[in-house]
């Protein structure tokens, strides 16, 4: 007895019937591209480990106290970005709309 109960002449037989209805030519094809996309799902599985260290070694820098000298916030604006916030009344040419 085989798998299952299933006996090696059985397999044997559905082998044989499996290469009379497909070729050799296409099962060998079909061979070829099931190894290319268990080859292509282990790379993905490798990058997606290498991004999940790296973000978890990037959390930990962000988590850590900041060094010496440096801000935690930087809450002060510049003189420019206080100009940029107002806007003019005045159109192309320099005169006042609202005359």
């Amino acid at each position: 007895m085989g798998v299952s109960g299933i006996s090696i002449w059985q397999l044997l037989i559905v082998l044989l019937i499996v290469v009379l209805i497909f070729g050799t030519k296409r099962i060998k094809n079909i061979g070829s591209d099931l190894g290319g996309a268990i080859k292509s799902f282990r790379k993905g599985l490798n990058e997606a480990e290498s991004a999940e260290s790296d973000l978890s070694k990037i959390g930990e820098e962000l988590n850590s106290d900041p060094e010496d000298g440096e801000d935690e916030t930087n809450d002060h604006e510049t003189d420019e970005d206080e100009t940029d916030d107002h806007e003019t009344d005045e159109d192309e040419t320099g005169e006042n709309k609202n005359d």
